[in-house]
Order: C-alpha cells, then sequence, then structure tokens
C-alpha cells in the first residue's frame, strides 16, 4: 500500500490542483473590498446571472473545502 501511495505522490496535491490553489491564494491576498457586496454588486447590474452566481458558489464550495 506505501508503494501505491508514494506513487500516487503521497500526500501532496496533483500538480494542477496545487497551481489552483497557489493562484487562487494569490488572488485572495491581493482582493481588496468585501467579496459579496462585489458579487452582488455583479447580481444587481446584471453583468452575472443567477446561473453563473450558482455556478461560482458551487465553485466556491469546492475550493473552501481543499483549503
Amino acid at each position: 500500500m506505501n508503494n501505491i501511495y508514494k506513487q500516487l505522490g503521497g500526500n501532496q496535491l496533483p500538480g494542477n490542483m496545487q497551481n489552483i490553489i497557489q493562484n487562487f491564494n494569490a488572488f485572495r491576498s491581493s482582493f481588496t473590498g468585501d467579496a459579496r457586496q462585489q458579487v452582488q454588486m455583479l447580481l444587481n447590474s446584471g453583468r452575472m446571472s443567477q446561473a453563473q452566481f450558482n455556478q461560482l458558489r458551487g465553485m466556491a464550495q469546492q475550493i473552501q473545502k481543499m483549503l
């Protein structure tokens, strides 16, 4: 079992996922303001649809589980 675990990268995330998390952390550290307020403004202005919001919320929930 240990050999398989090591071959799969041990407890490390796959490269692509690691990049996504690094990019997200860089974005998070540079973001200013209230994210919820920004998203609400996008919804109110029509620049974001309810379907896009639902997709964004789902993605955020997935990322939150990884962090």
